[in-house]
């Protein structure tokens, strides 16, 4: 931007912060949301309790199947994701 763009626009930097901050905001959720590990670490509980005996057989493979989807949509978000830069 040159100096008279950006002396015209001034009125509208506090709009442009906004916009800035709510960005950081939403990169900081999909961050979290499409974050692997906490997934891993619930499939590693679900093993150890169906090891332990604290759940059937039923309930870990309809629990498994539900984390493994799950993971599977975070591969794919990160593969749409570098394909795009």
């Amino acid at each position: 931007m040159g100096l008279l763009t950006q002396i015209l626009t001034l009125p509208l930097a506090p709009v442009r912060g906004t916009v800035w901050v709510l960005e950081r905001v939403v990169e900081a959720a999909e961050d979290e949301y499409y974050d692997p590990a906490p997934i891993e670490r619930e499939l590693a509980e679900l093993e150890r309790a169906l090891l332990a005996g604290d759940i059937d057989e039923e309930s870990f493979d309809r629990r498994e199947d539900e984390l493994l989807d799950r993971l599977d949509e975070i591969r794919a978000h990160r593969r749409r994701s570098d394909s795009d830069m």
